[in-house]
């Protein structure tokens, strides 16, 4: 191969060499890091494929003619473990048919050996282009899906709670802390979350969202830190974790109290080091990602009763964010019912009155204890029962539906004046009210399970009341 005096500046490239001449793999790794390139050589497509798994390249250079796995077989394997890495065939022989076959199973140059040296260099100089390519459309793929998700996902309301909420986020979101988001369920501590990602230096990257509460237990660590092919049974290929899938970005931790102990020491260690090692690897890797967490429960009373580790409560807690709940803006209900509706029925925009004067009354006056996403559904099922706008009362779910009789609480002593039915869910009303919307808490004050408290509030009205 022959050397060329004057080598052209070319992005830095990660370079893979696999050749089981020793001559042409030190060649490689003098000429090429001339022009900025990082070289790692190989001498036998085995060994290749299994660096795959501690170290990332852009480009692999693969001769034809090899003992053991020749350069087409480790082509195919190359692309199966790493679709992005661009493949150059080098062969000695000048042979339009292996090249035909080199492309067809993804290779993105062929060039004949001895190749020139600048033959090379314009063919990395391609490949960096490439490279370079894909990265943009990506990024402007990210851009398309943060502005989407800004439109439909943005937080409505002009409640005094929801203004100093909106002031916090932009005071948080340019910085890089880490954020603790509190409020109860349904109250949208996720969208919260992507808010800050939306309005900060990352809103181009990633946005990962995981429920820790819903991951099982023996994968947590596989889902957020990744694991090598058979590092446990049924880890048939190697998997990126969450924290790098959302390098660069944001990893929402929802229901961050969930998380089991021995993995909370874990996460700790990640979010000190900024490191994380796969499951089955020796070796750590570095990752740059913004974390957000959430969770309905009480961390400090967790940390008394030795369930949450105190470190990680202070060590996501460097800012923290009250959502309200829904019943704390009331006077947003009408303002959230429009954006929930026009989310499920977006061709109702401009159609006029979305809800008639009964239903807004209606809508203002529950206590709303599933909060926002209480909301959503009872909208949902409102624009699936009603043909044309505006939606009425008897479009709303049962439990809604049919008013309720407002009563003093001295009152309740006179049966003639309540049904059975309606001092229970009266009852119901004032214990989710006590325990700000709490139905676990709710159900054990009332003596009953979770699911018949959710039955009773689901059952329709009591109609034999005359």
């Amino acid at each position: 191969m022959k050397k060329n005096a004057n080598p052209l500046p070319l992005e830095s490239l990660h370079v893979m060499c696999v050749d089981d001449e020793r001559q042409l793999r030190e060649f490689m790794q003098e000429e090429l890091p001339r022009y900025g390139h990082r070289v790692t050589t190989f001498a036998d497509g085995a060994s290749a494929l299994a660096a795959l798994g501690s170290q990332s390249f852009d480009c692999a250079l693969v001769d034809l003619k090899m003992p053991g796995m020749n350069g087409l077989e480790l082509i195919a394997r190359l692309r199966e473990s790493a679709p992005d890495l661009q493949t150059i065939l080098l062969t000695g022989n000048a042979d339009l048919n292996v090249a035909v076959q080199s492309m067809r199973l993804g290779a993105f140059d062929f060039l004949e050996k001895p190749c020139k040296l600048r033959e090379l260099e314009t063919a990395l100089l391609r490949v960096a282009d490439k490279l370079a390519l894909v990265r943009q459309c990506r990024k402007l793929e990210r851009q398309v899906e943060a502005q989407t998700a800004q439109k439909t996902t943005a937080l409505v309301g002009s409640h005094p709670t929801m203004q100093e909420l909106q002031r916090i986020i932009q005071r948080v979101a340019p910085t890089n802390s880490t954020v603790l988001i509190l409020g109860e369920t349904g109250t949208g501590k996720e969208l919260v979350a992507r808010s800050i990602h939306q309005q900060s230096t990352r809103a181009a990257q990633a946005f990962v969202a995981v429920n820790c509460g819903a991951l099982p237990e023996n994968l947590i660590e596989s889902e957020l830190f990744g694991h090598l092919k058979g590092a446990f049974t049924g880890a048939d290929v190697d998997r990126l974790g969450l924290f790098e899938v959302a390098n660069g970005g944001t990893l929402f931790l929802d229901e961050i109290g969930e998380l089991p102990k021995a993995m909370q020491a874990k996460l700790l260690r990640v979010l000190e080091s900024g490191e994380i090692r796969r499951v089955g690897e020796g070796q750590t890797r570095r990752v740059d990602c913004r974390i957000v967490c959430a969770t309905h429960r009480d961390l400090p009373r967790m940390v008394q009763e030795g369930q949450f580790r105190e470190d990680l409560m202070y060590r996501i807690n460097t800012f923290q964010i009250q959502v309200p709940s829904l019943r704390q803006r009331r006077s947003d209900v009408p303002a959230l019912a429009e954006a929930l509706l026009l989310r499920v029925r977006p061709t109702a925009a401009g159609q006029g009155s979305y809800f008639t004067e009964h239903v807004r009354e209606r809508l203002q006056s529950h206590t709303w204890p599933g909060n926002v996403r209480e909301l959503a559904n009872v909208i949902e099922h409102a624009s699936v029962m009603c043909d044309r706008l505006p939606i009425d009362i008897e479009h709303l779910p049962n439990h809604l539906g049919q008013p309720r009789i407002a009563i003093a609480p001295q009152t309740i002593s006179q049966p003639e004046i309540l049904s059975l039915r309606d001092m229970e869910q009266r009852m119901i009303e004032a214990a989710l009210e006590r325990h700000h919307g709490n139905k676990t808490a709710a159900a054990q004050e009332l003596g009953v399970s979770i699911k018949t408290l959710y039955n009773k509030l689901n059952a329709p009205p009591d109609r034999s009341a005359a």
